[in-house]
């Protein structure tokens, strides 16, 4: 039987574009589509009707999910709006993944992953990098300990430009009054996560630098940002997020060194350096969206969610603490 998946807030640009959670999910044979919500109408519909589907169209979330019933649900939204969303969820009992950050602030969210522990409710965060070929290979290096003790991890994360927001019908992530940032606030978790996940280490975690930048577009939210990272044991962690990519597609790195080795990915090629030179590691590329569809799998198998709610309050949390390293700019960041 297909699980049946009602989606909330369509208004995010994810829910047809880039990670395209919407399409993912109506290419997979064991799911159905069966209600989506917008408080706009006309963009719930839209959504509808790119994908070729006819699900029932709902303005107020808590009418689709008391009538529809579903097995599951894809939460996206606005930031201003998602933590009401994540508590009504867990409170309902409703097994459910929801985008990043999931909150406006890490204080906003940390009540709720006591909540859902509480509930033991199926919380699950689609944070993409962990299931990505270098994350994944990555880790198998670390268990062997065959180069060391990691050292330092470095990640960048350039975006195309910021205009592709109200360009897929999310204007909404350049006012901060509603997204409480930019690319860090959108972008940062993603880097914070896979620093947090291969050294092991989410607690403790001091911002020893950040800076932020408004100079390539002169928005209302940051267009680039870095932070310096470093963990209980020392290890340090260098994270640039950006929108200034000239073009489609991204400027992207992802390295992790050893006390004995360099592991880097760019352009999606993935290079391990050791003494003895280098060597190009062809890795499987993950088809569809893996995160996605490792929620739905854990959801049909009753396991635990693979990525949770307290992974993204991990990494939301030292957005935070680095928009308050960098003089907090729109004096609305809180841990």
């Amino acid at each position: 039987m297909a699980v049946r998946v009602a989606a909330i807030g369509m208004n995010h640009w994810h829910s047809l574009y880039d990670a395209a959670y919407l399409r993912h999910l109506n290419e997979m044979p064991d799911v159905e589509i069966v209600a989506i919500q917008d408080e706009d109408k006309s963009i719930a519909q839209h959504r509808a009707t790119q994908l070729g589907i006819s699900p029932s169209i709902f303005i107020d979330y808590r009418q689709m999910i008391e009538s529809i019933n579903p097995d599951f649900v894809l939460a996206l939204g606005r930031h201003d709006k998602m933590a009401e969303y994540c508590e009504y969820l867990i409170t309902s009992g409703i097994p459910f993944i929801m985008e990043k950050p999931m909150s406006f602030t890490s204080k906003e969210l940390k009540p709720l992953v006591d909540l859902a522990k509480e509930k033991n409710a199926f919380t699950s965060v689609p944070l993409h990098q962990r299931m990505s070929e270098f994350s994944i290979y990555a880790k198998e290096l670390i268990k062997t300990n065959q180069f060391g003790p990691i050292t330092h991890f470095y990640s960048r994360l350039n975006r195309p430009t910021s205009e592709r927001y109200p360009k897929w019908g999310s204007p909404w992530m350049l006012d901060p009054e509603i997204s409480n940032g930019g690319c860090l606030r959108n972008l940062g978790t993603h880097g914070i996560d896979i620093f947090l996940h291969l050294t092991g280490e989410s607690q403790d975690i001091e911002v020893t630098g950040a800076q932020l930048s408004w100079d390539t577009y002169n928005q209302s939210v940051e267009d680039y940002a870095s932070i310096l990272l470093k963990s209980k044991s020392g290890i340090l962690g260098t994270i640039e997020i950006g929108n200034g990519f000239p073009s489609e597609g991204t400027d992207g790195e992802w390295k992790i060194a050893f006390k004995h080795a360099i592991l880097s990915n760019r352009d999606n090629v993935t290079t391990l350096y050791t003494e003895d030179g280098s060597t190009t590691i062809n890795l499987p590329k993950p088809n569809g969206s893996p995160a996605l569809q490792a929620a739905i799998n854990a959801f049909k198998n009753k396991t635990p969610p693979p990525i949770t709610i307290e992974d993204c309050y991990n990494a939301v949390r030292i957005i935070d603490l680095s928009y308050l390293k960098a003089g907090n700019p729109y004096n609305s960041a809180e841990v």
